[in-house]
């Protein structure tokens, strides 16, 4: 059987904003803000059923190379994450060839400028809803992060009446912000809340045939039919990061960290990375969620950076999630059979787009 990976390629370590969770471009003694391989050492490692993500830094800070890239190699699909800030910029014939296009954005202009800088929500807006006239029909997929300031009620439900948006995923930043003030009233009385009336809305909506994109409803409910890796992401099995100087890494953000080099483009074999399966540990390896959760995220699995209250708290939030959709599923059922839909319809991903699925 011919297995198709995904490829996430950073196109710089430079980024034009300087996020406060995540404080903008790299160092580039770590990751590079120029290419230093050339696409040919790549010949033999990227095949026609793969996957294709441009990542970095800010992507389209480069976007000669992303130019070049899918000039020289025919892949399944192509994805790029960016900001936002210079898809006007970006060719029209290069816009049209991407499946899926992840947007940064947090959820209103107070609340995206407030970590992300004055006037970014405006620009970013603009800028989706202008390939929105010039023609572009793919998956525009608004990538939001949670931090204490946000109502995860209240942001997603902005963000879908925007219409721009074919789906909206967010994921909860307990580690690059700064130390949660009340975290635990936060899930109690803020989380799971407004986690809970987005998803029932979510569900009625199916009696009408309508789907809202709701990546964490729709990625849980395509695991629990089809299965899938652990972890979601395919970090370190089904997914490798090509960074800016040609080594290749299980998790496209632990770019120093020693457990994620996998090796070097010239050096390992496509043969080898299928191969491959990162090592879950316990307490994920033996919990009752693990087949959906699949231990959420490679990185904080291994660096456990937030502390034991902090891993707690990402749990229940995932144990959450997974038990309203887990508990739902005949009234899932019931609303997609009125609503003319299948369960294959309103589960999402179709293929590895980057998505963590679980927040």
């Amino acid at each position: 059987m011919v297995r198709g990976m995904l490829f996430i390629v950073y196109t710089t370590g430079r980024c034009n904003l300087n996020c406060s969770y995540c404080g903008g471009s790299f160092d580039p003694k770590i990751v590079p803000w120029s290419v230093e391989y050339s696409l040919n050492d790549l010949e033999g490692l990227i095949r026609e059923e793969d996957v294709v993500a441009f990542y970095g830094g800010e992507p389209l800070l480069n976007q000669e190379f992303i130019k070049d890239f899918m000039d020289m190699f025919t892949v399944s699909r192509w994805v790029v994450q960016t900001n936002g800030l210079l898809l006007h910029r970006l060719e029209k014939s290069i816009i049209e060839r991407f499946d899926a296009i992840l947007v940064s954005i947090d959820g209103d202009s107070s609340l995206t400028d407030r970590f992300r800088g004055r006037g970014v929500y405006r620009r970013v807006l603009e800028n989706v809803k202008k390939i929105r006239e010039d023609g572009y029909t793919g998956d525009i997929i608004a990538r939001m992060t949670i931090t204490e300031e946000s109502s995860i009620y209240r942001d997603v439900k902005h963000l879908l009446s925007t219409g721009l948006f074919n789906h909206i995923h967010w994921q909860i930043s307990f580690i690059w912000t700064d130390p949660w003030k009340n975290l635990w009233n936060w899930i109690e009385e803020n989380y799971k809340p407004g986690l809970l009336k987005l998803f029932n809305e979510w569900v009625d909506g199916l009696e009408d045939g309508v789907v809202d994109g709701i990546v964490p409803f729709q990625g849980v409910l395509r695991r629990m039919i089809y299965g899938g890796p652990a972890p979601p992401c395919g970090s370190g099995s089904e997914s490798f990061t090509i960074l800016t100087d040609g080594r290749i890494i299980s998790c496209p953000i632990a770019v120093s960290e020693k457990w994620s080099q996998v090796g070097s483009i010239k050096e390992t074999s496509r043969d080898y990375l299928e191969n491959l399966r990162p090592h879950i540990s316990e307490p994920c390896s033996i919990c009752s969620y693990f087949k959906i959760c699949g231990s959420r995220c490679l990185y904080t699995h291994i660096e456990r950076l937030w502390g034991e209250e902090g891993i707690e708290a990402v749990c229940e939030c995932s144990r959450y999630l997974i038990d309203l959709v887990e508990g739902s599923i005949e009234d899932i059922r019931g609303s997609a059979l009125n609503g003319n839909l299948t369960l294959k319809e309103i589960s999402y991903p179709e293929y590895n787009n980057t998505v963590e699925i679980i927040p």
